[in-house]
């Protein structure tokens, strides 16, 4: 047996996969396990083929991997498209007496269970629930105890009424006394156990955690229109940030939503807005307004693959270029690129501190896999006791006179050594300024004065210089320090590498391991690259963007491992992959 287990549901989209696999996810975690999700679905609201994969072990875990042990297939297509990860041993649980799979052959060595999902959710009230038939079922054939599902169909359907919670715990009961009847020879042979543990863990995904790094930084005013797959940050927040005196808004398009939240964060509310490449797209013109006036702003750029509309519910990283040179001019911003589903957090946290500290605005760069990616976290590693809010070089009544002119006047954008100029929140006495998207000077005024232009260009760039000098933008480091071949990747790849890293060893393969969360400014990776004899460097995208930056950084040329095919990397690939390099 294998330490953990690769459970998976597919079907038509429509079908209810995603809320099946979440009550899955849910019971495995309030069990005391880790759970990892992923999923593939088409980009349309019924039919298309759709997926939701779960791998648990009493361990933690951070990657997909190229296996499946249980696959519930609702059609035939799953059997099919998941043909390639099923082994000798796997089990498929299908539904007999529907009609596409009168002639379903089981594969060679795999074990099929015909449990009539239908009808025996009609005996417990219902055709809808054969999901749920069919999760009772895996709860047998694993040997997990059923109670531990309980909770979560509490939890999925307690708002429609007792009884229908009452009824789906008849329909997985009824799914497990089926296959403990008819199948139990079988089952035992498999040797699957789910072990359970007390620990308790919190559940979500990357969206959910920018939503709630959002809240713990104090995020008062969002804006933005649903777009897939940034959308999910919006719903958490609706609902919950009022609670703490915010407030969401959904705007009629992307174009709405930045200005709105420009407006809210020129008032003096820390905000801001979410969306995909398309609505990066843009929001371009209105982030140069941002930059310019110098106000602080985050915006997340959860990316899909594109261009255009591309393929919304797919992986890609694809939209590096943009995020560090959009926009027309020279626009000095920030780009943090959370690592993990937890990283979504802290990196929201820290975007909102760069933010008004240096008043520029700062990019997130998110992307599908960690935006629908459900994994388990220690509920301390979200501490909002521990977190720390800067609000930056803000002025009041106090100090403020350092700040006017002879004629009494705010300078919002006086010239400073370290490039950051005052901030006075409105209502403030003394305080009273504009700021246009025109070139200005240090009152605000427009002006084409040539000196005055040079001066703020400097002044907006030394914020950079200033905050390259004053943070901390070292990369995360795993494996081996001295081992001969380097790997960097940035974003989401982080948990399939550290993954990677036992495969590799395992043929006693030695690898150092960078992963990237800062994308601008950045570490100087020079000295790493050098003292390495091959550098590889791992990404989503079909050109190597961030391969690119490096070697511009570095002056050597590094080996590049690109997927594009809209599928986040798995441990066990990605390890073979590396191996080829080096090989």
């Amino acid at each position: 047996m294998h330490d953990d287990l690769n459970w998976a549901i597919g079907g038509e989209a429509g079908d209810g996969i995603d809320s099946t696999g979440k009550v899955f996810a849910q019971a495995l975690s309030r069990a005391g396990r880790h759970v990892f999700t992923s999923k593939d679905f088409a980009s349309r609201i019924r039919g298309g083929y759709t997926a939701y994969k779960v791998r648990t072990s009493v361990d933690k875990v951070q990657s997909v991997v190229d296996r499946l042990d249980v696959l519930i297939a609702l059609t035939e297509r799953t059997v099919e498209e998941n043909l390639d990860e099923l082994h000798e041993g796997s089990v498929i649980i299908y539904d007999g007496e529907r009609t596409e799979f009168s002639d379903f052959e089981v594969p060679e060595g795999m074990v099929g269970l015909d449990i009539p999902l239908k009808s025996l959710a009609e005996d417990a009230g219902g055709a809808l629930m054969r999901n749920v038939v069919a999760l009772g079922a895996v709860c047998e054939v694993a040997e997990f105890p059923i109670e531990n599902l309980d909770e979560s169909l509490q939890k999925r359907f307690g708002s429609k009424g007792e009884k229908i919670v009452e009824n789906n715990k008849e329909a997985a009961r009824l799914g497990a006394e089926y296959v403990e009847e008819h199948y139990a020879d079988d089952v035992a042979d498999l040797n699957y156990e789910l072990e359970t543990t007390d620990n308790d863990y919190v559940l979500l995904n990357g969206d959910e955690a920018i939503g709630m790094g959002a809240i713990a930084a104090g995020c008062k005013f969002y804006s933005g229109y649903p777009i897939t797959p940034a959308t999910d940050v919006m719903t958490y927040l609706k609902g919950r940030i009022e609670q703490f005196g915010g407030h969401v808004v959904q705007a009629e398009d992307e174009l709405s939503a930045i200005n709105m939240a420009l407006g809210a964060a020129r008032a003096g509310a820390r905000a801001m807005t979410a969306t995909s490449g398309p609505g990066i797209d843009l929001m371009s013109e209105t982030f140069g307004l941002v930059a310019t006036s110098e106000t602080p702003l985050v915006i997340a750029d959860v990316m899909r693959s594109g261009p255009s509309t591309g393929m919304p519910t797919k992986q890609e990283q694809g939209d590096l270029n943009m995020l560090l040179y959009g926009g027309h001019g020279e626009i000095p911003r920030f780009v943090v690129a959370p690592t993990t589903v937890a990283d979504c957090f802290h990196k929201t946290v820290e975007a909102f501190n760069l933010a008004e500290k240096y008043q520029t605005p700062v990019y997130i760069a998110s992307d599908l896999s960690l935006a629908v990616t459900e994994q388990t976290f220690a509920p301390e590693e979200f501490d909002m006791d521990a977190v720390e809010i800067d609000r930056g070089k803000v002025v009041d009544e106090e100090n403020i006179s350092k700040w006017q002119n002879e004629k009494d006047q705010f300078k919002p954008h006086a010239v400073t050594a370290d490039g950051i100029s005052p901030r006075a929140f409105p209502g403030t006495e003394g305080g009273v300024h504009m700021s246009t998207g025109l070139e200005h000077d240090e009152l605000g005024r427009r002006t084409e004065d040539t000196e005055e232009r040079i001066d703020q260009v400097d002044k907006r760039n030394r914020k950079v210089d200033t905050a390259r000098e004053q943070e901390d933008w070292s990369p995360v480091e795993y494996g081996d320090e001295d081992a001969d071949t380097l790997v960097i990747s940035w974003g989401s790849n982080e948990g399939a590498l550290v993954e990677a890293l036992d495969f590799l060893k395992e043929d006693g393969v030695d690898v150092r391991v960078l992963s990237v969360p800062y994308i601008f400014p950045r570490p100087d990776l020079s000295e790493a690259v050098e003292s390495a004899e091959t550098t590889i460097v791992v990404e989503c995208n079909a050109t190597g963007q961030f391969a690119d930056v490096i070697e511009k950084d570095v002056l050597e040329r590094v080996d590049r491992i690109n997927k594009y095919n809209g599928v986040r990397f798995k441990a066990d690939e990605l390890a073979n992959d590396i191996k080829e390099v080096i090989a």
